[in-house]
């Protein structure tokens, strides 16, 4: 396989920075010294200042809760209202931005990115203004990336901590998140992409004349100062329709390589940040390792799935689609040349189980198997590395999950870190599991039943269009931003309905992780004799069944009716 090395380039990079990268962020939110400090300290203080913020004092996890919600609802009704009055502001382009900003998709959109989804219903370049991406749309890619990390970091202090009824200062975790962590990243990675090609200008749109001697326009503007963030804080969109598939926002395999490293390597690297505050690093290898295995299956079956190809159109045209050194093969429908199938399957499985739907080929033309594994990513909860902050507190609810479970097989009671999982524990625990498929197939019933969903499905209808929702609505949840590009989705109904869908995946989720981190952080612990190992590779297994088991029973029927049912149409042609 030709992209192999690529692949397993990419993990093996992941995996060499974690632990330099997870101990820095365990230095900076511990408060103990970095290579920052001497640049970082003044700004921190002048922000404490200016906000007001006692540094010193902590949060119960339900003070916590309260400002990360207050804030993050704050960040949405400045967003609407700059979304709103864009036309009036400074750097706006009438004649370009033909695409309405009507109530229900500013709210919607606005709603999207203080929720770190950018589920996006509309094309960047005819719908936003400079002003508007720039202030708006990058503030929101640094603010709710760092509220998000900053609820992981709270959630990782409730299980590290003995007998503590606080989980920490969310005010001083936004700053340190930002400043120490999101900022200098962003302006690093921002110069490599200029150097890739990426553009960073308030030029106005280019005109320029075609060989067929038609007019076309293209879109200028601040990309590369949206790009990296957009990655980096598990946030998605872009500042183009096609997102990264357009040659301004990742005009080369080494920028796309860069970008999938983005959105990675923090979420990857808060297990060993878990591992080191937990005094106990095997803790965090183990949760790693469970997810490059994961990762790893589902890159595989991925490009497996496109690489194979569709049997169909190979037999109704008499042509190969084995690779060869003339062709790629295999299914290049959606994909850009310059990518081909290794570099947009990596980014598939990436994006999908990152929070991040900056995706650079369009899913809704991969092979019915290889759309099926971005949707079955995300369904998941996006467990593998995951969002920023959100991913580890989801892969870390799975794992209690499989210790209760096994606990009842064994007669044991079950406990986590020397901490026992009780009966309230494991309330918030099966509650956090029901809230997913409780929102993703209440919405998608609603949708396939009524007129104003199916009105969506303007490109397919059947089994593709039913995938085609049920993508909309488990990105939505996920607060990942993907979608099947066949879903016209900038409508009321939607618009709204996947906004419902953002808050449940973001507020709902967040405050119940947040419950839980305080029960056990104020717990005392007390190690069970003859309790199972969590850092063992018999507890890695027990993670990855309950994950797949608990997946199976909830959404296979789902499946069954859409990839599935496509996949095996495509086999028989029936």
């Amino acid at each position: 396989m030709q992209s192999l090395p690529q692949l397993v380039l990419f993990l093996a990079i992941v995996v060499a920075l974690v632990k330099p990268v997870g101990t820095y962020m365990a230095r900076v939110f511990s408060g103990e010294r970095t290579f920052m400090d001497a640049g970082m300290r003044p700004l921190e203080r002048l922000t404490y200042r200016l906000a007001r913020i006692d540094a010193t004092k902590e949060m119960t996890w339900s003070e916590y809760a309260v400002a990360f919600t207050l804030f993050s609802l704050a960040g949405t009704l400045i967003l609407y209202a700059l979304l709103r009055m864009q036309s009036l502001l400074p750097f706006a382009d009438p004649a370009n931005l033909t695409t309405p900003m009507t109530p229900d998709l500013a709210a919607n959109t606005a709603i999207s990115f203080s929720t770190t989804t950018t589920w996006q219903a509309y094309a960047g370049e005819t719908t936003m203004s400079y002003l508007a991406q720039i202030v708006g749309l990058a503030g929101q890619g640094f603010l709710a990336g760092a509220a998000g990390l900053a609820v992981g970091i709270a959630f990782i202090r409730g299980f590290t901590r003995d007998r503590s009824a606080t989980l920490g200062n969310f005010w001083v975790d936004l700053t340190r998140a930002t400043l120490w962590v999101l900022l200098p990243l962003s302006l690093i990675g921002g110069l490599l992409l200029i150097w890739q090609g990426v553009p960073l200008n308030f030029a106005p749109y280019t005109k320029a004349a075609t060989l067929e001697g038609t007019t076309q326009l293209i879109a200028q503007g601040p990309v590369a100062a949206l790009e990296l963030i957009k990655n980096l804080g598990t946030n998605g969109g872009g500042y183009f329709n096609v997102n990264g598939a357009h040659p301004f926002e990742n005009p080369t395999p080494l920028s796309n390589f860069l970008e999938m490293l983005a959105i990675a390597v923090l979420p990857a690297s808060l297990t060993y940040t878990f591992g080191r505050m937990a005094g106990n690093t095997r803790q965090g290898w183990m949760l790693l390792w469970v997810m490059v295995a994961l990762f790893a299956a589902g890159l595989g079956a991925t490009t497996w799935a496109e690489q194979r190809g569709d049997p169909l159109v190979a037999n109704a045209s008499a042509m190969t689609v084995a690779a060869s050194a003339e062709q790629p093969g295999g299914n290049m429908e959606g994909k850009e040349v310059r990518f081909g199938i290794g570099a947009s399957a990596l980014t598939a499985v990436t994006t999908s189980n990152g929070a991040t739907g900056s995706y650079n080929a369009m899913h809704d033309s991969f092979t019915p198997l290889g759309g099926a594994v971005p949707l079955v990513n995300m369904l998941l909860g996006e467990l593998l590395f995951g969002g920023l902050g959100t991913g580890f507190y989801s892969i870390l609810e799975v794992a209690l999950l499989g210790i209760f479970i096994v606990g009842l097989m064994i007669g044991r009671t079950p406990d986590y870190l020397g901490k026992r999982i009780g009966q309230t524990e494991i309330k918030l625990i099966v509650l956090y599991a029901l809230i997913g498929p409780a929102t993703v197939l209440t919405l998608s019933a609603v949708a396939l039943s009524s007129h104003a969903g199916l009105a969506g499905l303007t490109t397919n209808t059947g089994v593709h269009g039913f995938t085609e929702i049920v993508f909309a609505y488990a990105s939505a949840f996920a607060n990942n931003g993907q979608n099947f590009a066949g879903l016209s989705a900038n409508s009321p109904f939607y618009n709204i309905s996947t906004a419902a869908a953002m808050m449940s995946g973001r507020f709902v989720l967040a405050i119940l992780a947040l419950a839980l981190a305080g029960r056990f952080g104020a717990a005392q612990r007390r190690p069970t004799v003859g309790s199972m190992p969590t850092d063992s590779l018999t507890f890695g297994l027990v993670l990855m069944s309950t994950m797949i088991v608990v997946g199976a029973l909830t959404y296979l029927p789902l499946l069954a009716l859409g990839p599935l049912a496509e996949h095996f149409t495509m086999l028989t042609g029936k």
